[in-house]
């Protein structure tokens, strides 16, 4: 995690100043409940919120820990000393530190994905915008970056949105799987404390009670989570990628936008490099870098060890805010490319008829041709435009074999473009509805 690659909302989250309120709260709401028990009196519950607007200093509490080298009891000094000891007695009564690490995590994990799920939704708003504008902008359909048949830019925009929809519906059901909390003492037994306790603040710090925490959270949770992330930077990946092979210079049918005063290259100062989407690319990886951590986080000994702890303070921060920025840089790439209408068309006729192959070869066998004698009269002439630079309509006309079977407006009819975008109204209502 560098500012490079930060958003300050996403950041926040993380800081350690957030850390420790998410603490206190969950250390105050944990006595409200005990007071309405009468575990504890409702004087001590009431005297912890008087540092309600205290900002915990994090450089002491940080000297605290240097010498009792546990963080969460030197967070608990630290806030004796707002609040007293008498008062702070009570604190942290029956509870362990994973019923407050655990829970501030999830809570931190669902916030963070409240706002990978703005990003989303800006990247989706602005596919669905540009699918909108190109939905008939024709251009060639490739398989193994080779020619294939038309399409249209509008499909493949529709394409992508449909992708990141699914990645969307998948983000929810993770914020779901994460959004539990767990206050249930050592081991999870609720020996020395009552579930009501933990009930009342996973209410108040809007997260659902682990049915069975073992005294950590299961990671199985954190390991959809992240992997679900994964997934959504691979699809980042996709989109990027395909940019990066449109804004080749012998291709060009699209590029990012090149602000005035921008610099492409420091040797060559005609470059407009695909920077944006080659960025995206590494920053995919690094989200991806974290899913097989958290898979491997699942296996814990017994009730549990702290094997995850060290992974989750890197892989927590550095992957929402990475993934933050991600998808905010794709939206902002989407909205501002530049798409060339033009440049499409002449790609897709750069071989002269040849993409209509399929449609000849479909004619000739319905027109009683057997599919191997078809494949070889299309193979025939469409090698002569690959060999020879001929054009493929011409050389159908002038082979006899193939206007003994098809007559000249039948083999002129197999060139029209229209064909191949007539389902596109209906593909796009399976997509947008």
């Amino acid at each position: 995690m560098i500012p490079r690659y930060s958003r300050p909302d996403m950041v926040a989250i993380w800081e350690p100043a957030t850390k420790y309120r998410i603490w206190y709260e969950i250390e105050a709401h944990a006595c409200d409940a005990m007071a309405k028990l009468g575990v504890i009196p409702q004087a001590n519950a009431d005297a912890v919120w008087k540092a309600k607007d205290v900002t915990f200093d994090v450089a002491r509490i940080d000297e605290i820990e240097a010498v009792t080298k546990h963080d969460v009891i030197a967070f608990l000094t630290h806030l004796a000393e707002h609040i007293g000891s008498e008062d702070a007695r009570f604190v942290h009564q029956g509870m362990t530190s994973s019923d407050v690490l655990d829970t501030t995590l999830n809570v931190q994990l669902t916030r963070a994905a409240d706002l990978l799920l703005d990003g989303m939704d800006r990247v989706l708003a602005a596919l669905k915008s540009r699918a909108m504008e190109h939905k008939d902008t024709v251009r060639i359909g490739r398989s193994h970056g080779i020619h294939a048949e038309p399409t249209t830019m509008g499909l493949t925009f529709a394409r992508f949105y449909a992708e990141m929809d699914r990645g969307r519906r998948r983000l929810v059901a993770a914020r779901e799987e994460i959004a539990t909390g767990a206050i249930s003492g050592a081991v999870g037994t609720f020996a020395n404390i009552d579930p009501a306790v933990e009930e009342h603040v996973c209410a108040q710090m809007g997260l659902t009670p682990e049915p069975i925490s073992t005294q950590v959270i299961p990671r199985d949770r954190h390991a959809m989570f992240f992997a679900t992330l994964g997934v959504i930077a691979s699809s980042i990946e996709n989109i990027a990628t395909e940019v990066r092979h449109m804004q080749r210079t012998e291709v060009l049918e699209a590029e990012e936008f090149f602000s005035k005063g921008q610099k492409g290259s420091s040797a060559m100062p005609h470059k407009r490099n695909p920077v944006l989407t080659e960025n995206l690319t590494g920053l995919a990886r690094l989200v991806r870098m974290s899913v097989v951590p958290a898979l491997e986080n699942v296996t814990l000994w017994h009730e549990r060890d702290i094997s995850h702890s060290s992974v989750e303070r890197a892989i927590g921060p550095d992957t929402t805010v990475t993934l933050d920025f991600a998808l905010h840089r794709l939206a902002g790439l989407i909205e501002k490319l530049v798409i060339y209408p033009q440049n499409m068309l002449d790609n897709m006729n750069k071989f002269r008829g040849l993409v209509m192959s399929q449609r000849v070869l479909l004619a000739l066998t319905q027109a009683g041709t057997s599919r191997e004698d078809a494949y070889r009269l299309v193979q025939r002439n469409a090698m002569k435009v690959w060999e020879e630079g001929k054009d493929f309509q011409t050389e159908l006309l002038a082979d006899p074999e193939v206007t003994a079977v098809l007559s000249e407006d039948e083999i002129r009819e197999k060139f029209d473009l229209g064909y191949h975008t007539k389902h596109v109204d209906t593909i796009f209502a399976r997509v947008f509805g």
